[in-house]
């Protein structure tokens, strides 16, 4: 049987020890879960055995073998694979240029043969039952789940030794998760090493048979699956129990604050109607792809749109993300990397980069004592240590890299905050500071509209949902009758519906 066997990983930047002396244990055949909450050090260790980072000290084996790491190149012929949370594909080539870079198919001078390099995604992507997506596409104009899979099957182009799932499902609905997680079955059970990184216990408890839990760069627990029931498992994570997920509510939701009519984008999209009420957390549900991205971009003036809206009782356009912020509603994208941050700037001026009018002395210069006080109170806000401010962003851990755009939007005083899968690749820590973040702005009465893949988010969080489908709303789940269930059964069409969506 495979054996991978990490022994004694260290990895520190600067002063801070992100990897304490790493042990783990993994066998062929079997899913190895990897649990932790953000900078546990779960992406440093995949990233040192990918070959994207050097470890101080420790070494690898497989089978037995020493395996020499350090290069990319190295890992890759050493028979592991990776699929990142953070994608490694390139958006400004093709389908067919990412599924075969670094393969291509040349001729004699070296030339890239381009009907070759389509027919051989093609044959790629039917291997894997995406003949759906279009190999000449550019990658960048793809929904990000359908990136996502593209990167399983890129990983999956040759046989893996070791095949690493980086939250490869945080970014995608049950079904494509499902599909995922059966790739990675069908790895282990050709003798492949699978190692799972998810924040999703529900995951490792449904396909891991051993799970591993780093905290603060240690591992500290190591059992088989079945012998730790998740608040074990939590509490191993966060060095503390997590008393209640979803926090209670103390308000009611109260007058209309932001009512839409007719909203359409380009031909896809609408036409559409609906009002978010003060204090009111307004779920938008539906199977991945049905709109949800696109009207949130919309009302946050992301893309253009047509139709009317009304802010209390002014006309809104929301004709840019500019003009949208000063009229007070925020948006926190899908995609934080690309959307969201600037990854070569220091964490504080991602905190700050939304505000900066209100940090501008006349004449153009930036107050800079301001806006580091601003940050501060920021970091303190959303929960990022204030040593990390002067670091680039693209340094923290996916998690805390979410809360910096978090509190990039809250630093706009927003009276609507539009939230697109706001938990994505967030340990359960995290995701319980955000539940009570919004509970407490949703209580002060901020609107919010929130979508979420993870249907027990919507169920838990939201007063209402409104559930899409092919680009319309298509039903209301109300507050008393909120279920996973009841939101499924409207974005698959298999109940008529009961009421009109409500205004």
């Amino acid at each position: 049987m495979r054996l991978l066997k990490v022994a004694g990983l260290r990895k520190s930047y600067g002063a801070v020890d992100v990897l304490r002396g790493v042990g783990l244990e993994a066998r062929g055949g079997e899913i190895h879960g990897l649990l932790g909450e953000n900078g546990a050090g779960k992406s440093t260790l995949m990233k040192i055995l990918s070959g994207v980072t050097r470890a101080d000290a420790g070494s690898v084996t497989l089978d037995g073998e020493p395996l020499t790491l350090g290069r990319p190149t190295a890992s890759t012929a050493a028979g592991v694979r990776t699929v990142f949370q953070e994608l490694s594909t390139l958006p400004q080539l093709t389908v067919a240029e990412n599924l075969l870079y670094g393969a291509e198919p040349t001729a004699l001078l070296g030339h890239v043969r381009g009907r070759r390099l389509r027919d051989q995604a093609r044959e790629l992507l039917a291997r894997f039952g995406l003949e759906r997506i279009d190999v000449d596409r550019r990658l960048g104009t793809l929904a990000l789940g359908d990136r996502q899979l593209l990167e399983v099957v890129k990983a999956l182009r040759e046989t893996p030794r070791v095949l690493i799932l980086d939250e490869a499902t945080s970014a995608l609905s049950a079904e494509d998760s499902a599909w995922v997680l059966g790739q990675g079955r069908r790895a282990a059970e050709a003798g492949a090493v699978v190692l799972l990184i998810t924040h999703r216990l529900a995951e490792v408890r449904a396909h891991a048979e051993r799970v591993t839990v780093l905290r603060g760069g240690d591992d500290v627990l190591a059992v088989p699956t079945a012998e730790a029931d998740d608040d074990e498992l939590i509490a191993a994570m966060l060095g503390r129990r997590v008393e209640r997920l979803y926090p209670r509510r103390g308000g009611a939701p109260a007058g209309p604050l932001l009512r839409v009519s007719d909203l359409s984008v380009g031909d896809r999209v609408g036409p559409l109607d609906l009002t978010l009420h003060e204090g009111e957390v307004l779920g938008i549900g539906g199977l991945q792809g049905q709109g949800q991205r696109e009207l949130l971009m919309a009302l946050g003036g992301a893309v253009p749109w047509s139709g009317s809206a009304r802010l209390r009782d002014a006309p809104y356009a929301g004709t840019s993300p500019k003009r949208a912020i000063a009229d007070g509603v925020t948006l926190v994208p899908e995609d934080r990397q690309r959307e969201g941050l600037l990854l070569a700037d220091p964490v504080a001026r991602n905190l700050t980069v939304g505000s900066l009018p209100r940090f501008t002395r006349p004449g153009g210069l930036i107050d800079a004592a301001r806006e580091a006080t601003a940050a501060a109170a920021q970091a303190t806000q959303v929960g990022v240590a204030h040593d990390r401010l002067g670091s680039p962003v693209s340094a923290l851990s996916g998690g805390n890299q979410q809360k910096v755009v978090l509190g990039k939007a809250l630093l706009a005083d927003p009276s609507v905050l539009l939230l697109h899968d706001c938990t994505r690749g967030v340990d359960v820590g995290t995701k319980a500071e955000i539940f009570t973040l919004i509970a407490e702005l949703a209580d002060r009465g901020v609107g919010i509209v929130l979508y979420s893949s993870d249907l027990s988010e919507l169920a838990n969080v939201c007063d209402r949902v409104l559930v899409m489908a092919e680009g319309r709303l298509v039903g209301e789940v109300p507050s008393g009758e909120l279920s996973e269930e009841a939101i499924l059964r409207l974005a698959v069409g298999s109940v008529p519906d009961r009421a009109e969506v409500a205004a």
